[in-house]
């Protein structure tokens, strides 16, 4: 009974400013990469989402969005039916043809490579990847240059998928194509756009 209540509870008290404030910390922490956005508690949704995912999707995700999920959310019932009553979102199985993708489990997520990257005529038509993180004080250390970055910064997430750089240098690679990463932290966030430089090690 309990787990089917929290499908119809824990979203924005205040849909509109709530996800106005949401939607400010995203457009700050892209045009920034690699600062860390405070975020504060909006939501309470069901494990194994966190406040900060849940709220980015609430304010991101509409009944036109389609989401991919890994396997620790998609197979939560109750997770995915906050997601539904909630935002209204289209699941797909098919990492390829996401607007927009879920994970909570960083070490068995799909590569970068798997996921939508836009065309030449549309770039925008890739996939927004938001992994789910335990913080920003990481033992490994990233060093950030790009658009929106002075210099150089150092950027510490708690978790990064494996074979990170490689990866995101494909990535970034395929520019204007690519697709773009949101960490969602404890009560935080942060982004690394497609344009931004990453390379191992601390500024």
């Amino acid at each position: 009974m309990r787990a089917a209540t929290q499908v119809f509870e824990g979203g924005f008290s205040d849909a509109v400013l709530n996800s106005q404030e949401v939607f400010r910390a995203l457009m700050d922490a892209m045009a920034n990469p690699g600062r860390i956005m405070l975020v504060r508690d909006l939501v309470n949704a069901p494990a194994p989402l966190t406040p900060v995912m849940a709220a980015i999707a609430a304010t991101l995700f509409d009944h036109d969005s389609t989401v991919w999920c890994d396997r620790a959310i998609a197979g939560s019932t109750a997770a995915m039916g906050w997601l539904k009553f909630q935002t209204g979102l289209k699941l797909t199985s098919d990492p390829s043809g996401a607007q927009f993708a879920l994970v909570h489990d960083i070490d068995v997520m799909p590569s970068l490579e798997a996921f939508a990257k836009g065309s030449s005529e549309y770039p925008d038509r890739s996939t927004t990847i938001i992994l789910q993180i335990a913080g920003f004080s990481g033992v490994e250390a990233l060093t950030l240059e790009g658009p929106g970055i002075e210099n150089a910064t150092s950027f510490t997430p708690s978790n990064l998928p494996k074979l990170f750089i490689d990866q995101w240098t494909a990535n970034r690679a395929t520019f204007p194509r690519g697709v773009d990463l949101v960490f969602a932290g404890r009560g935080a966030l942060a982004a690394l756009p497609r344009t931004t430089r990453v390379s191992r090690g601390e500024v």
